[in-house]
């Protein structure tokens, strides 16, 4: 645990930080499982644009949204 006040108010920050992402996170694999499923235009558009969103506020590495992007592109259009 924390000792310091600098320390604790870190620890809080931290913990709302983890929320917030993994919000995010569980929003982008629905999508794109949905995306894989249905293969709708609509929803690889969507989960494309989530993948760009969490890549940009470094919830995932820049190469994993790149991969899930292009493997939405090689999907077959419906």
């Amino acid at each position: 645990m924390p000792v310091t006040k600098t320390a604790k108010r870190a620890l809080r920050s931290s913990r709302r930080k983890e929320v917030i992402n993994k919000i995010a996170l569980s929003k982008l694999e629905i999508a794109v499982k949905k995306a894989k499923k249905t293969r709708s235009e609509k929803d690889i558009k969507i989960a494309t644009s989530l993948a760009d969103i969490t890549s940009k506020s470094n919830i995932i590495h820049d190469n994993k949204a790149s991969r899930i992007k292009s493997q939405l592109s090689k999907l077959p259009k419906r």
